[in-house]
């Protein structure tokens, strides 16, 4: 028998009636796969946004399941063979990217516990953003200048991650350092009365002073308040703007570091005067004179 004769010969023997059934069914569940698990997220609209996309990946992937294995029946596939085969599959699978596996069960752990959610902003080591994905083997982030970051599940597991984002309200703090002739008091009312001017300021919980410390060069103040999560950054920019103005308006100092030569408390700081290179001429033709 001819090669020709044998392929012929295959290729008639094909069972077509049930290959062109089992590609319908390939069909029709992709189809109803994507029908159904968006219809399911429309009507679960109570879900956060990080629930409704697992809800519509489990719903797709669960009903186009369904449809591969009854299209491999149509098809004429043993599907205690390819069961067995797949198991083997993925015993190896397994041995050979142990971090993979890794991933996917550290991915488990944070669907179980949501520290985060998608739209939250989360800090990771150094690396902030927006998260836009969360997948069984990594999460995926947007970073304030956009750019996209990968970072694996275990890395997330491992490693000490903040949301920004998680409570609707942040509260602010700055540092301010003021001359030590200053009065502590008067500082305090003044910084008070800006948080309550401010429309953005919440008025519970209240907004508050309080002495750092006594530093080399100034008395450093913390001045705390509360906005909503959205306003954070444009709040600690404005409100630090608005104090530098208010203080030099009112004529309270805000020292920069400088380091002054004290003998003892008998004796004043010393002075030192810039010398200009004509007073440095001058000098020099009176030393020369005297001599």
């Amino acid at each position: 028998m001819s090669f020709g004769q044998a392929f012929s010969g295959m290729f008639t023997s094909l069972n077509w009636a049930g290959w062109i059934h089992a590609f319908i069914l390939l069909i029709m569940g992709g189809i109803l796969a994507s029908l159904l698990s968006r219809a399911l997220v429309r009507v679960g609209g109570r879900l956060s946004r990080h629930q409704q996309v697992m809800l519509r990946r489990l719903v797709f992937y669960v009903v186009l399941l369904l449809f591969v294995i009854a299209a491999l029946r149509e098809a004429g596939f043993e599907l205690s063979v390819l069961l067995g085969a797949a198991g083997i599959l993925t015993v190896a699978i397994g041995f050979a990217s142990q971090t993979s596996a890794s991933n996917m069960i550290s991915g488990l752990f944070l669907l179980a516990e949501k520290p985060f959610e998608i739209g939250n902003f989360i800090e990771v080591d150094s690396t902030r953003g927006e998260v836009v994905s969360i997948d069984l083997m990594s999460v995926k982030l947007r970073t304030v200048d956009n750019l996209y970051v990968r970072i694996p599940n275990e890395t997330l597991i491992k490693s000490k991650v903040t949301n920004l984002t998680r409570f609707p309200l942040r509260r602010v703090d700055l540092q301010i350092g003021i001359a030590y002739r200053e009065s502590i008091a008067q500082v305090k009312q003044l910084l008070l009365a800006m948080a309550e001017d401010d429309p953005r300021c919440l008025e519970e919980p209240r907004p508050f002073v309080l002495v750092l410390g006594l530093g080399a060069s100034s008395v450093d103040l913390q001045f705390s308040f509360w906005v909503r999560t959205e306003d954070v950054r444009d709040m600690r920019s404005d409100m630090l703007q608005a104090v530098k103005d208010r203080l030099d308006r009112e004529g309270i100092e805000i020292p920069f570091p400088h380091t002054s030569v004290y003998a003892g408390s008998a004796s004043e700081p010393f002075r030192i005067q810039l010398v200009s290179p004509a007073n440095q001429q001058d000098r020099a033709n009176d030393d020369n004179t005297t001599i």
